[in-house]
């Protein structure tokens, strides 16, 4: 007896220890559904603190202390995969895990490439796939961005490098160099300044051309992009501090960690042709001359209009080819005229038909095309992956003799070297030879000055000679005018080559240190040796005894950073990941130029060829930025989060008393049908929220007096700046919040987001004008506070969706508007420094008024806004009015994207709609003046301007001539209300079909895949308001596009595309 309850007591006493110390342990392997283990994914026991993360293989191990049971439940989750709840079921339990389709679960590249689920996002941002990028088919990768994200507008430069600057939600910076949004490559940020030289509007002598040799991230290879994320508000882009007050473009390149295990190779080429879009509107009715050239009394043409080529042999007539007007005579094959003879390139002893060359200024230009092959390898193994690309790109523009070529070499390489150590690697090689590029703007030796000034009776065919026979490569042929280059002596002669290498490298390292915390370091440099050259031939109309340019620029930014990561889940369903860290960035631009003005051996472009002694320029400019910063993320249950991010940074650019500043930001979102029972057709309601403070610095050396070489005639000396430095000049901040809300029906076929975002912009880094007395030009100073509000709408819809049919389309809307709230105490308006020099207008900004206000020469008025008459019937002219006459900032702008789908054909469509905003054109006034524009055609056969006289008050009944009423309006100082035009328009921005050919097809051979595509990018306006294109290139003269000073035609692509996977 005493035996039994001694083995009872023992039993009880050992079960009772047993629960004490009772503990299950689950192990398995989390894959996805294609079988590739998940590394890093969570294993939790719900409504507990047990969890765990899978290990490079995806194993896992699960220890609890608790005895599991089949109630239990296993909760299994990984970013960008859906989150699995199962039961338990025995010590191994595999899981598959399927991505996650919807979108807002879809995961985004943030700020510092941190990762994050779009759903737990409190501010507005957006991803553009690399195919949509790569399907346009672009030589620069951003203007493929057109149209494709709601606020974004990317402003060109034309010519074949396409130079950009890509803005978000309006410009709202009264620094010029302000309003950019801030490019990152793989977590490296990229400097990209524009350094063109010369000026765009220069008619007169000794002036350089503006020359696009191309900015910092335009020789980013499309076919390497794998993704772009855009992030526009400030919560979004806080992190990066100073230089991301206008937003991020998050560019991640393609890797080996979506390839399928083992080798893989894949092959994409396509071929463009490019020509001109749009020309504006010349007339060919008229010939070279005026109304007043009547045949004199016994001559031939007595009291008749007539046209000569010099003066008659007997000289019973004067010449009428002296004059770059097209005022003369119209066009009449019946009638005959002595012309210009191209064979003794003087005048023709035979008189010849009075014709138009309705193509003398077409055939200028030719079909380009851009040939592009690029071949990836990859390779992928349990552990790690590689991939290597290189790509040829060869480009022929639609102007003879320019164009490019551009190698690319990238390696993208992940390992990982331990269970806790992964290793990250990416580089990318550029070099791109420049054969020649057109200069740019209003100038007498550029392309785009010969095409305002051409005549209509001129051959082109008569100046392809280029040069006077027997004078060869000493004087060119001008055979109307000394000031109108010829155009095959600027494309053949003028040359602007360059040659340009570029390396953008990053490097990582991600050590695990356990389940709750991580550690990362990163170093990236992004760096550029491009060489350019200017050659200007003797007889050159600027540099009449020529002239060559060579200028080595060196830049690079490196940037190292360290971020050090908790993350923790809780069983209250709170999760948190929070990081703190640093960063380093050293920037350096080296600019090295030396020229001569006169060459000794004609067509030789060497320094030491010249006949003086060479002019040298330098340009040194080098920053510091150090920054320490931090981030955490909370969620709750998957429906309310909360994001918290703070920098500070330390500028070299700024005093120290200002150089440290602060950039908060806080953002919170709710999934509102996670909180409340909604309608079932509702699949999410999102709303959000954020408030942050980002802001600029300034350029190098703004604190101090500094010097630098500069040319003097032909001496080279040392030359101080010409502003006058501020030795307490703070930061620029912007404050910004926002607003939104995400709604998706019907399993996401149908989606809205809405943001409504406000900001207000304080300390304002400006340059004002001071007396030339005080030994400089201007100063800088802290001053003015702007304001910006703006509406983003992008609607979504799948309206048909079957097994072989899917239709998407996709609705883009944004409105911008920035005012000013107050400015300097001394200014109340500010102008706009790179807009004074032209003479038709400037940019300015009054105290109240509107960011982009045009002001311009205007017609004198009467009380009644009549336009006053002189006594001889022309119309006043306020030369000197500071009347603001319009703004160019659009009213609004949109896009309507649409994609149709059956079976492998995939049909797709993009229009870009901009509203509103106006500008000033030069081609159309200068064109107008010369008697060349279609407008001119009114009142060839006499006129009267309808007005006020100013002497006596009265209706003008005067008739003037056509040529004397354009040439008042459009002369030196055209009346900028004439020329101004309303930019509206509607443009097809891209058309594509695209067919993947069945697998069947390849079954027996080693390809996987193969794609066909037709592409249409830029095909035609639908609709337009201006007799120019609106969407002109941008050049160093005009970085807000006010003004279209004789930019060069835009051009539209149509091409061919294949992709091959092995």
């Amino acid at each position: 007896m005493k035996r039994n309850k001694w083995l009872l007591s023992l039993s009880i006493g050992l079960l009772c220890c047993g629960s004490a110390y009772a503990q299950t342990t689950v192990k398995g392997k989390i894959t996805s559904e294609g079988g590739e283990p998940l590394i890093g994914a969570t294993v939790a026991v719900k409504n507990s603190t047990d969890g765990t993360v899978t290990d490079i293989d995806g194993n896992y191990s699960l220890k609890t202390k608790k005895t599991l049971t089949q109630k239990d439940l296993l909760v299994f989750s990984y970013v960008g995969y859906k989150t699995l709840q199962k039961n338990y079921a025995g010590n191994t339990m595999n899981v598959k895990l399927a991505e996650e389709s919807q979108q807002l679960n879809d995961v985004v590249v943030t700020a510092l490439g941190i990762k994050r689920e779009e759903k737990g996002l409190g501010y507005a941002t957006e991803t553009v796939k690399g195919d949509m990028i790569t399907s346009a088919l672009p030589t620069n990768w951003s203007t493929a961005l057109n149209g494709k994200v709601a606020g974004l507008s990317v402003i060109s430069s034309g010519g074949p490098l396409n130079s950009s600057r890509i803005s978000l939600r309006g410009d709202v910076s009264l620094n010029q160099n302000g309003n950019d949004a801030l490019v990152v490559v793989d977590g490296v940020p990229m400097s990209s300044p524009m350094t063109n030289p010369g000026v765009a509007y220069g008619a007169g002598s000794n002036s350089e051309l503006s020359v696009d040799y191309g900015n910092g991230f335009s020789d980013i290879n499309p076919d390497d992009i794998e993704s772009i994320q855009v992030l526009k508000g400030a919560s979004a882009t806080a992190l990066y501090g100073t230089r991301a007050a206008n937003g991020v473009i998050m560019v991640t390149t393609k890797s080996g960690a979506g390839a399928p295990k083992g080798i893989g190779v894949s092959y994409s080429g396509n071929f463009s042709i490019d020509d001109v879009m749009r020309w504006p509107d010349y007339q060919y009715e008229f010939g070279q001359g005026l109304p007043s050239n009547i045949g004199p009394a016994g001559s031939i043409y007595e009291g008749q209009p007539y046209y000569s080529y010099g003066k008659a042999e007997d000289g019973s007539y004067a010449s009428t080819s002296g004059t770059s007007s097209a005022y003369g005579t119209r066009f009449d094959a019946n009638r005959l005229f002595y012309q210009y003879d191209p064979v003794t390139q003087g005048r023709a002893s035979v008189a010849t038909p009075w014709v138009a060359y309705k193509n003398n200024r077409k055939d200028l230009f030719q079909t380009g095309y851009t040939l592009t092959n690029s071949v990836a390898l990859t390779g992928k193994s349990d552990r790690g992956s590689v991939r290597a690309s290189i790509t040829h790109t060869k480009n022929e523009w639609i102007l003879p003799n320019t164009g490019f070529q551009r190698i690319t070499a990238m390696v993208s390489a992940q390992q990982q070297i331990s269970r806790a150590l992964r290793i990250n690697f990416k580089s990318s090689y550029t070099y791109r030879k420049l054969n020649n590029t057109p200069a740019l703007g209003y100038n007498s030796n550029s392309i785009s000055y010969f095409l305002i000034f051409q005549n209509p009776n001129v051959n082109l065919d008569w100046l392809r000679p280029m040069w006077r026979t027997g004078q060869e490569n000493v004087k060119q042929l001008q055979p109307y005018s000394s000031f109108i280059g010829n155009p095959y002596v600027i494309l053949y002669e003028s040359e602007n080559p360059s040659e340009k290498h570029s390396n953008v490298s990053s490097i990582s390292a991600n050590l695990r240190i356990n389940s709750k915390f991580d550690f990362m370091i990163r170093s990236g440099i992004q760096l550029s040796a491009d060489q350019r050259e200017q050659h200007r031939p003797i007889s050159d109309v600027v540099f009449g005894n020529g002239f060559f340019k060579k200028q080595n620029v060196f830049d690079y930014e490196l940037n190292s950073d360290a971020l050090f990561t908790y993350h923790d889940s809780f069983a209250n369903g709170l999760r948190v990941n929070a990081s703190a860290g640093g960063n380093m960035m050293q920037q350096s631009y080296d600019m090295l130029a030396a020229s001569v003005v006169g060459l000794i051996t004609p067509g030789v472009y060497k320094l030491a060829n010249g006949v003086s002694n060479p002019n040298v320029q330098t340009v040194i400019k080098k920053k510091a930025l150090n920054s320490l910063y931090f981030t955490a993320n909370f969620s709750y249950k998957d429906k309310l989060f909360l994001d918290v991010t703070g920098r500070n940074d330390w500028s070299s650019t700024l005093p120290k008393s200002n150089r440290s500043f602060f950039y908060p930001s806080v953002s919170v979102s709710a999934v509102m049908n996670e909180w409340f029972t909604l309608p079932e057709q509702i699949s999410l309601l999102k709303v959000r929220g954020s408030l942050a403070q980002v802001g600029n610095d300034t350029a190098p050396y703004a604190l101090y007096n500094v010097y630098t070489l500069e040319a003097l005639g032909n001496h080279t000396v040392g030359s101080s700046s010409n502003t006058y430095p501020l030795a307490d000049l703070k930061p620029e901040k912007t404050l910004s919040w926002e607003v939104g809300v995400d709604y998706r029906m019907f399993n996401n076929r149908l989606g809205i987001d809405f943001t409504y975002y406000r900001s207000t912009t304080t300390d304002q880094i400006l340059s004002m004008t001071v007396p030339g007395s005080s030994g400089y030009a201007s100063k800088k100073i802290n001053a003015g506070k702007m304001e910006s509000k703006g509406v983003e709408l992008m609607v979504t819809g799948t309206p048909i969706q079957t097994k072989d049919w899917r239709w998407d389309v996709t609705l883009n809307w944004g409105k911008n508007t920035t005012r000013n709230v107050e400015l300097d105490e001394k200014n109340k308006r500010y102008v706009f420094p790179l807009t004074t020099n032209v003479r038709v207008g400037k940019v300015v900004i009054d105290e109240g008024g509107k960011f982009g206000d045009i002001v311009s020469t205007a017609y004198k008025r009467n009380e009644d806004g009549r336009i006053l008459v002189g006594d001889n019937g022309l119309p006043l002219i306020d030369t000197k009015s500071e009347k603001v006459i319009g703004n160019m900032m659009p009213e609004w702008t949109g896009s309507f994207g649409t994609t149709l789908s059956w079976k492998d054909i995939v049909f797709s469509a993009l229009i870009d709609v901009r509203y509103g905003g106006q500008f000033l054109s030069m081609t159309d006034a200068y064109a107008t003046g010369a008697g060349n524009s279609k407008r001119t055609l009114s009142g060839r056969d006499g006129m009267v301007v309808n007005g006020i006289v100013e002497s006596t008050g009265l209706e003008n009944t005067k008739q003037v001539t056509a040529q004397e009423y354009y040439a008042t309006i459009a002369g030196t100082y055209p009346v900028g209300e004439e020329f101004l035009h309303d930019a509206t328009y509607v443009k097809l921005r891209e058309l594509s079909i695209g067919y993947t050919l069945p697998k069947i097809w390849f079954r027996n051979t080693p390809i996987t895949n193969v794609k066909v595509s037709i592409v249409g990018r830029d095909l035609f306006n639908i609709y337009k308001a201006a007799p120019v294109n609106a969407e002109f290139a941008q050049n160093s003269q005009d970085v807000f596009q006010a003004f279209e000073l004789a930019a060069l035609p835009s051009t539209r692509t149509v091409g061919f595309s294949l992709n091959v996977k092995f």
